[in-house]
């Protein structure tokens, strides 16, 4: 089993969303051959809580603005550290850099094929790295490690 058009027509949709939001590190897995409840995972991630929900906002925005799909469920909302959205045919996760660091939900679903995104989605990869060295440079730089 692969996974659906429609699946596929979400996923590219809010893999968009959150690359014109800035996310860093977006990747798709097709998992339909794994789990039964869905077809896929999105998944992203953000240096700062803010910049989380504001990705969670925008995928949902378009992905109702332009497909008509609404979450059937959303969890994590609060701390926006890891926020869930589950659409039944694609599942999104939109993480906090450090949450998707220690969880490192690749790990779990990297034997599952990866999913072909739009250009300025697959433009993401790295960029989490890239920001916590650019971050590190400044702190060196600041000499006492506090944001000014």
């Amino acid at each position: 089993m692969t996974a659906t058009d429609r699946s596929i027509e979400l996923i590219n949709t809010a893999a968009q969303a959150a690359a014109d939001k800035l996310a860093h590190d977006i990747i798709a897995y097709d998992v339909s051959d794994v789990l039964s409840i869905t077809d896929a995972f999105l998944l992203a991630s953000a240096p700062n809580d803010r910049q989380v929900k504001s990705i969670v906002d925008e995928i949902e925005e378009r992905l109702s603005k332009e497909l008509g799909a609404k979450p059937v469920r959303r969890e994590g909302d609060r701390e926006a550290r890891w926020v869930l959205l589950d659409y039944v045919d694609i599942v999104v996760h939109v993480q906090h850099s450090e949450e998707r660091v220690f969880y490192a939900l690749e790990r779990l679903w990297k034997d599952c094929p990866e999913l072909t995104l739009p250009a300025d989605a697959q433009a993401t990869r790295g960029k989490a790295e890239e920001h916590a060295k650019l971050r590190a440079a400044e702190e060196e730089a600041d000499g006492d490690g506090e944001w000014r």
